[in-house]
């Protein structure tokens, strides 16, 4: 299982190695040392980000939290639902779903892409291994600290879903975020934001979201879990990816590191929208 889910990622990262640059000069040691001063640095930064934030940014967090308190509203019929169907979910997607948002498995992967390109001294590989790791680590130390100061009462729990314990231990009680859907959406960000193609984005988001709607159907999280998990993926992606452009020559998709957020109602239905 582990071994699929290392050649999944390699064959979509594959596609963006146009070239295998010559570093004649530069030692592997040399570039590895400078890419580990770049996660922590890229971590760091995205955790100090809100301070700098400017009257745009407050906007978007704004829709974000008005977005996830209506989703709150329908959180426990959407968790029937999903449980409800748990068993007519084939067994193969439900192991993927729990498999790939693993954080053993997130960190294995996100290490072979990194030392794909270090091997092989191509800065654009490399440049994306760092963004994932740094991605992954930021927002998953993050998702740790919250979920003990939240407290939220899991589906499972048989506790209504505006139930809160903060600081304890119990498992019951860590239901926000969700672990699965951060690590598995912020590696999915961090490598669709590098191609245009909307068919390959959308299989690589496809993919992604598979761990984090899994967690549904498992009883783990609520919905707004889940898709604040999902915000809070994208907006580290995209703070890191913008300090990261500071520190490499390789850069990607620059005119199209704009996400946009809006509320969207429809018919029996409501969200948030996220364009980038």
């Amino acid at each position: 299982m582990k071994k699929r889910f290392v050649l999944l990622i390699l064959f979509f990262v594959s596609t963006i190695m146009f070239s295998q640059e010559k570093h004649d000069k530069e030692t592997r040691w040399n570039m590895f040392t400078y890419d580990m001063v770049n996660v922590f640095k890229g971590i760091g930064y995205s955790y100090t980000r809100p301070l700098h934030w400017q009257k745009k940014d407050w906007t978007t967090f704004g829709v974000t939290a008005a977005g996830t308190g209506l989703i709150f509203l329908i959180d426990e019929p959407v968790s029937d639902y999903f449980v409800g169907i748990k068993e007519d979910v084939p067994k193969g997607i439900r192991d993927y779903g729990f498999q790939y948002g693993s954080p053993q498995n997130n960190f294995m992967i996100t290490g072979a892409v990194y030392a794909t390109g270090l091997i092989l001294k191509n800065e654009k590989l490399r440049r994306t291994g760092v963004l994932l790791v740094s991605s992954a680590a930021s927002a998953g130390l993050l998702q740790q600290i919250l979920k003990s100061a939240v407290g939220r009462a899991r589906p499972l729990s048989g506790k209504s879903n505006d139930t809160f314990i903060p600081f304890t231990s119990n498992e019951e009680y860590h239901a926000f975020p969700s672990g699965h859907a951060i690590l598995a959406m912020t590696n999915a960000h961090a490598i669709a934001k590098q191609f245009k193609n909307p068919w390959i984005k959308t299989g690589i988001y496809t993919l992604g979201s598979v761990p984090a709607i899994s967690r549904l159907w498992e009883g783990k999280h609520w919905l707004s879990d889940v898709a604040l998990s999902v915000a809070i993926s994208i907006f580290t992606v995209e703070s890191i990816d913008r300090y990261l452009d500071r520190k490499y020559d390789e850069k990607y998709n620059a005119s199209t590191k704009k996400v946009t957020w809006n509320l969207n109602f429809a018919p029996n239905s409501v969200g948030i929208v996220a364009q980038f």
